[in-house]
Formats: C-alpha cells, structure tokens, sequence
C-alpha cells in the first residue's frame, strides 16, 4: 500500500485512537505516548504488510499492549494494573475493539484545561486532535520548534497534575475553555486549508477534521455566535478549495482562480450561518473573518470585489481583534483602495512587530505592492525571498514564478 494512502488514513485514525484510549484508560500523557507508537508502527508495517482487516482494532490492541508494558514497568501502578490488564485487550467478535462514542470534543476539552496556558492548550491539542507534527505546529504558531515540544510536554506533566478527569465539560468549564478550543479549531483547519510545508496546497484531513469537530460544537452550543462565525468561516473558505490548484497541482490565487468551480452550497450555508450569528450573537473576530470571507465569495468576477467594504470589516477587526495576520491583509485592502504608495507606507510601519519577522508573508505583501508600483526589480526580489523562506513546495513554485515578474494583477 502507497505510504501516502497509510499517512492519510493515520491522520484520519489519529484523533479517535487518542480519544478512545483516555476514554477508556485514563492518563492522557501515557495514552498520547502510547498512541503515537502505534501510530508508528502502523506507519512501519502497513505499507509493507498490506492494511489489516480493522485498522481502528490494530491500532487499540497496539497502543493497549504498550499501555500494559508502560505500566507493568511502573511498580506505583501495580494495584490499579490489575483492573486495567482483562479491559485493555477488550474485543468484539471480529476482533476490534468495543465500539467507541466519538469522543473528540470532551477530549478537546480536557487539552484545553485552565492549568495550561493558552499557548500550550492550542499546541497540545493540535497534536493530539489535529495530529499535526510539532514542526508544522511551530510554523502555525510563528515560535521555534524547541519552544512548542517543551510546550506540549508541561502540558501533559500538567494535565497529570491536575488530576484533569475526561469527561463532558460543565457549563462553566465550557465558557472558560471555549476560546481555546475555537482557536485550535481554527489552527487546524488553517493548517489543512493552506499546508505549512509539503508536496501540496491543501490537507483536506486536517481541515475535513476541523469542520466535523466545528460542526459538532455548533450543534451543541448554537448561540454562541464565535462557534457559528467559525463554521461559517471554514465553509466559505474551503468553498474555493478546487480553484486553489491547477492541473500540475499548483497553487492558483484567488485573484486568478476559475469561481465557477466555488462550491455554491458550502458558500449559501456559510452565509446562513453567518447571518444567524451577526444578528444574534456579539460581534468577534471570526464572525468577522467569515464576513470578509462572504465578500469574496459574492464577486462573480475578481473586478467586482467590493474593496471598500472589505477594508471597513478589517478596520473593525483590528480594533475588536487585532493581530499580525489581519495587519497584512488590511494592507492589501488599503492597496487596493488608496493605492500602492500608501500601504506600503503602512506596511514599513508594520514590520518592527516581532511576531512579523522572518515571515514570508511579509516579502509577499511588499513584492505585491512594488509590482503594484511599477518596480519589478523590487518585487521580484521580495518574491524571491519569499520562496525561499516558506516550505510549502505549491508556494515556493508559484512565488518563484512571481519572481519572473509578471503584469500586475488585483490582489
């Protein structure tokens, strides 16, 4: 079997296997350890061995078996090894294990505990939930790979600590984690929708992954309007997601892409849902997001986006939300309402900020509004550079291919 196919299907099986072992064991750090050496070893033997009759049921009787080894290694274990040892290899009749409830979402939960920091919250659940490396978490995050596995290792020393129980969050456990966990929704559907590094452009596991647990939580929480704005947000973005590569599989701009291929179902129900949620919801930063999102998505034509009014929800956002990410895009709104000599005038303001250094998005914006300018030395330079710092491979083709320069186009 193609290692493709393996990887794939393991980042699907990823989340659930993590899930059901907390659920039925306990120990989220021992369990996330003992899935991913299952996870490994899947990844060793499948391409070679061929798929088994259950991979969901290879994968529990693989982390299971380690979980008991863990624990037999543990003298402080003993007692609580002897209830655990018949009910780890637990089977049904054609050899899987015992059906499962989807537990992702309380697990979200439980990796979203008060005991952690933001930060660490959105890392480790990226890896649990999202199964995303701790160099592709580093990239989502802009801080160094060092920072994030030190980050997700306190995070399970301190989850342990906590005596954190997996479970159904309360009401206020809900309230207070919500952010978080909206965060890393967003994290990993962005992760999926634009790969950080990679052979391609999108992940569709990942972002795939991220609507389902998006859906799941609207469902449950239907008037919280930052749920909805989210949901809304990652329908109308992955609406445009067959327009996003060529046949060479090469990433294609929006500026450029075929609308007609835009999925109009997912955009006619992100707009739904965006609606419902601005009128009954306070104002945040993803419904907003989503509401940019909807200008696009209502252009049939690139000529006919309406600038201004994206330019006035960015001004808005930078004030209920403010970020480095929604300082760039502004700036290629300013450009394309008051031109390319103002933001780039804003765009030299903008760069001292440190969670802006070294990011090719930077070298993206200027090479953009130089070429705007009319300095095609400039910009191709800053293409250049661009290429060169990003590791998606999709990216660094299309930038080196900017860096030809070609006739300006909108942004």
């Amino acid at each position: 079997m193609p290692e493709e196919t393996v990887e794939a299907l393991l980042r699907e099986l990823s989340p659930r296997l993590v899930s059901a072992l907390v659920r039925r064991h306990g120990g989220f750090d021992v369990c996330e350890d003992a899935a991913q050496e299952a996870l490994l070893a899947a990844a060793l033997s499948w391409p070679r061995d061929g798929l088994p009759a259950s991979p969901m049921g290879w994968l529990m009787t693989v982390a299971s078996r380690r979980l008991v080894e863990m624990w037999r290694n543990d003298a402080a274990r003993r007692r609580r090894e002897k209830r655990f040892v018949p009910h780890a290899v637990r089977q049904d009749a054609d050899g899987s294990p015992a059906s499962e409830a989807d537990d992702t979402l309380p697990l979200l939960f439980l990796c979203c505990h008060p005991a952690l920091t933001a930060t660490s919250q959105v890392a480790l659940t990226l890896r649990a939930l999202g199964g995303l490396t701790t160099a592709e978490i580093a990239r989502a995050l802009l801080v160094p790979e060092s920072t994030v596995g030190q980050r997700i290792s306190r995070a399970k020393a301190r989850i342990k600590a906590a005596g954190a129980e997996f479970r159904e969050p309360t009401d206020t456990e809900r309230e207070e984690r919500l952010p978080a966990v909206l965060e890393t929704l967003y994290l990993v559907f962005t992760e999926g929708h634009t790969a950080s590094s990679g052979q391609s452009v999108n992940r569709v596991e990942f972002s795939g992954e991220a609507i389902r647990l998006t859906r799941q939580l609207h469902a449950r929480l239907p008037r919280e309007g930052e749920v909805a704005g989210l949901l809304a947000l990652m329908l109308l973005t992955d609406a445009r997601r067959l327009a996003r590569t060529d046949a060479n599989h090469d990433l294609v701009p929006l500026a450029e892409q075929d609308r007609r291929l835009w999925d109009a179902s997912a955009i006619a129900e992100g707009r739904r849902i965006l609606v419902g949620a601005l009128a009954a919801a306070e104002l945040g930063k993803f419904q907003l997001q989503a509401a940019i999102a909807a200008v696009h998505d209502e252009a049939s034509r690139v000529e006919e986006t309406d600038w201004p009014q994206i330019l006035a929800l960015y001004d808005l956002h930078t004030r209920v939300a403010p970020g480095p990410m929604v300082t760039l895009n502004r700036i290629v709104a300013v450009a394309a309402v008051h031109g390319a000599a103002t933001a780039l005038t804003q765009l030299g303001e903008a760069v001292p900020d440190p969670a802006l250094a070294g990011h090719h998005r930077v070298d993206v914006v200027r090479a953009h509004l130089l070429e705007l300018l009319g300095d095609l030395d400039g910009a191709s330079r800053h293409y250049e550079r661009a290429a060169r710092s990003t590791l998606s491979l999709p990216e660094q083709r299309y930038l080196r291919r900017r860096a030809d320069v070609e006739p300006p186009t909108a942004p």
